[in-house]
């Protein structure tokens, strides 16, 4: 494992770095699963651990495709998973007691887990209506219009999923694009970018809207939730923020309106992005609000923001195809004109007599 980590053990148990270890032999794992998938040879994988073990087991569960069986039963699952869930479907299941030893406890645990990932291998999928399938980026904030979209695109003959701009729904959906399942991309919200510039607390990482472009995926963008960046309860805000626009959606979640100097800087990463993609690509502009609360007379309103979003775009976009509407991200209008786009890209862009 070590050395498929590219690492000699020897040396690793000569350092005595615990942190440097785990990270190598995380990376052999993942090598040495990935490899045993491509010749054939698993079907699925179970894991047992501790902190280390953990760590261990599940970087090597991500490097295998989304649907493979990922079981790991964990001293941690109780606590935040997503260090070891990432974007992919590992399934945790909590070990109650730690897993030193067999007990009347663990006993019936590890008994659980081993018929859990039996009954994952053996299970058979459902046949269903073959669809090409794309993806959409969702938040509250923008939902009439995603839900507009997916309409037009079911009407259309696609079948939608739609994830939730929470940081790991957008990090999902960016690995299904990168893992081949999608047709096309409805990335209507593309929130998390704010969260990644600002500090908030769902960030899907900087290369967030990016796997599209590297891959040569249709793909349609708009600018939807960029006036917010997102806290948990209202006291969790850190203090360098006390002065600005906050709005409480809920007593978890509390919303912070982007300045003009951050929209600035969002509308150069998004124009970097977009300007890179290597496939057909279109940049829906809603001139009335980005979200349901930057609408004229909602709290979040801001013309100097948007103006300033629209500003930086124009400094770094090249070459990419700009549609600017005077209508709202969440205007019927809007999101069928976004649908009806992706839908000619990904005609256009299929095989001559293949599927779209």
């Amino acid at each position: 494992m070590a050395a498929a980590g590219g690492e000699d053990a020897d040396a690793l148990a000569a350092a005595g770095d615990r942190g440097a270890a785990t990270a190598a032999m995380g990376r052999g794992a993942a090598a040495l699963l990935r490899a045993l998938y491509d010749e054939g040879r698993l079907q699925g994988v179970l894991g047992i651990g501790g902190s280390g073990g953990s760590s261990i087991v599940t970087t090597a569960m991500r490097a295998l495709p989304v649907g493979v069986p990922k079981l790991m039963v964990s001293t941690l699952a109780s606590g935040d998973t997503r260090p070891y869930v990432g974007a992919v479907d590992v399934t945790m299941m909590y070990s109650v007691v730690d897993i030193a030893g067999i007990n009347s406890v663990s006993a019936r645990i590890l008994t659980n887990a081993a018929g859990a990932i039996a009954g994952m291998v053996q299970g058979s999928v459902p046949a269903l209506d073959h669809k090409p399938v794309v993806g959409a980026s969702m938040f509250g904030v923008t939902t009439p219009g995603v839900t507009h979209a997916r309409t037009r695109l079911e009407d259309l003959g696609y079948e939608v999923l739609v994830f939730h701009a929470t940081g790991t729904g957008g990090q999902s959906m960016e690995a299904l694009v990168a893992g081949g399942f999608l047709a096309g991309v409805l990335d209507l919200t593309t929130t998390e970018l704010a969260d990644e510039l600002v500090g908030g607390v769902l960030s899907a990482g900087p290369d967030r809207l990016e796997a599209a472009g590297a891959g040569g995926l249709p793909q349609v963008v708009s600018l939807g939730a960029l006036d917010m960046v997102n806290f948990g309860p209202r006291e969790t805000v850190p203090a360098r923020f006390a002065d600005r626009n906050l709005y409480v959606h809920n007593p978890t979640v509390t919303l912070m309106r982007t300045t003009p100097e951050e929209c600035r800087e969002l509308g150069r990463r998004i124009g970097r992005k977009l300007s890179a993609a290597l496939g057909p690509t279109a940049l829906f502009v809603p001139r009335k609000g980005v979200s349901m609360i930057a609408v004229a007379g909602q709290p979040f309103h801001d013309p100097a923001a948007d103006e300033a979003l629209l500003a930086g775009l124009t400094e770094t976009l090249a070459d990419v195809e700009v549609h600017d509407l005077d209508l709202d991200v969440n205007d019927e209008r809007f999101a069928v004109t976004m649908a009806d786009r992706l839908h000619e890209m990904i005609t256009e862009s299929a095989p001559a007599g293949g599927d779209r």
